[in-house]
């Protein structure tokens, strides 16, 4: 199928939203950080943050910054690996667990995602402290460079842990059932493999995959590198990933889905060779929106909060490259961009506040300064 011209793709897709002048929120700077990447809240309602170059901070809402949480592991920095994302177990306030993704180096030079949890002791001074640190995953195979790690976390209203695992920008991974690589799986909150995962008895289904694969822990396969993970209200899974150039997605999940990649995407490779689009080849899941010019989305979150009435049920992106957040509304298995907010910087994170704002985190590159920011609604 001929593609349209980039720029009227862009009109199509609403891009008429980067010209609003008036944001629907007060933004106010609360502090920064070097190299952020993600942000959850406590339930006493301090913040963890984690910076790429390996260190966790705990942070008031006022923006009062601890001194770094001693005994995280080692991370692999450099490229877009580094520690990433910080996830919270529901059941906190009994257990004190957190979760911590982050880039771990290999034998040569290699390397792939991780994910650990550990216990957090905070003292009277306001530091924290991990202890019973345990890796409950890891991308297989590690491999070459620095790039696609993906490594969202997310629990969902059934206490399961979801991980998304990049490609590696390695293609074909994405479609190897003996790789967790270019996948989202999920584990139970120890890191086992739920009994109900459709493929744990994958072995028997292709009896020339290694019996010592990772395919127990798959739930859906064919991506390039998802950056946000959302729950929405009725409890489906939403995925949110980076294109090659162009053709950003937002996917809703489904058990055993394949959503082509590399062998379709609405977007190019860089060097200008095209991918087929999604509508070739129909054995493969459509996204439910999908945006050229790319919005490099960072993250999601579905909002949940009575702040904003107007937003409950409706997902946020954080946008890198758009600097912008794209507010998304959902439908059952569609979706449509309903607003943008231009922010004047690379978005990395959005998060929910227990009070209902959002709370934003920029990326630190160029003219993005890593600030934490409030977003409170003017209306």
């Amino acid at each position: 199928m001929p593609r349209l011209p980039i720029f009227v793709l862009g009109l199509l897709m609403g891009f008429h939203a980067q010209a609003q002048t008036e944001l629907p929120f007060e933004i106010e700077p609360i502090t920064s950080f070097d190299e952020p990447w993600a942000l959850a809240f406590l339930p006493d309602g301090r913040m963890l943050v984690t910076e790429k170059k390996g260190n966790l901070i705990i942070v008031t809402a006022d923006g009062e910054q601890s001194r770094p949480v001693r005994w995280l592991p080692d991370v692999d920095y450099g490229g877009q690996g580094g520690l990433g994302d910080v996830a919270v177990h529901p059941d906190f306030e009994n257990n004190n667990l957190i979760y911590l993704s982050y880039a771990e180096s290999g034998t040569g030079d290699t390397r792939g995602a991780a994910v650990a949890r550990a216990v957090l002791s905070i003292d009277e001074r306001g530091r924290g402290t991990l202890s019973d640190i345990e890796i409950l995953w890891r991308q297989y195979p590690k491999l070459v460079g620095r790039g696609h790690y993906g490594h969202r976390l997310l629990f969902d209203d059934d206490g399961y842990l979801w991980i998304s695992s990049g490609d590696r920008q390695k293609f074909t991974p994405a479609q190897d059932m003996q790789s967790n690589v270019g996948k989202i799986l999920r584990l139970n909150d120890d890191g086992s493999v739920p009994a109900d995962n459709p493929y744990v008895d994958y072995l028997g289904d292709d009896p020339l995959v290694d019996d010592e694969g990772v395919y127990g822990e798959i739930w859906s396969l064919g991506h390039r590198n998802p950056l946000g993970m959302a729950v929405d209200l009725d409890g489906r899974l939403w995925v949110a990933e980076m294109g090659p150039a162009g053709g950003d997605e937002l996917n809703r999940i489904i058990r055993k889905g394949n959503y082509g990649y590399p062998l379709v995407s609405n977007g190019d490779h860089y060097d200008g060779r095209e991918i087929p689009d999604h509508d070739t080849r129909p054995e493969f899941e459509e996204p439910a929106v999908w945006w050229t010019p790319a919005i490099s989305p960072g993250s999601l979150i579905l909002y949940r909060g009575t702040l904003v009435p107007g937003w409950r049920g409706d997902a946020f992106a954080a946008g890198l490259s758009s600097q912008a957040i794209v507010r998304i509304e959902l439908g059952d298995n569609t979706a449509r961009e309903i607003e943008r907010y231009p922010m004047g910087a690379r978005i990395r994170s959005v998060v929910e506040g227990p009070d209902g704002a959002l709370w934003v985190l920029e990326d630190e590159r160029n003219d993005s300064a890593g600030r934490l920011l409030k977003l409170t609604p003017t209306d």
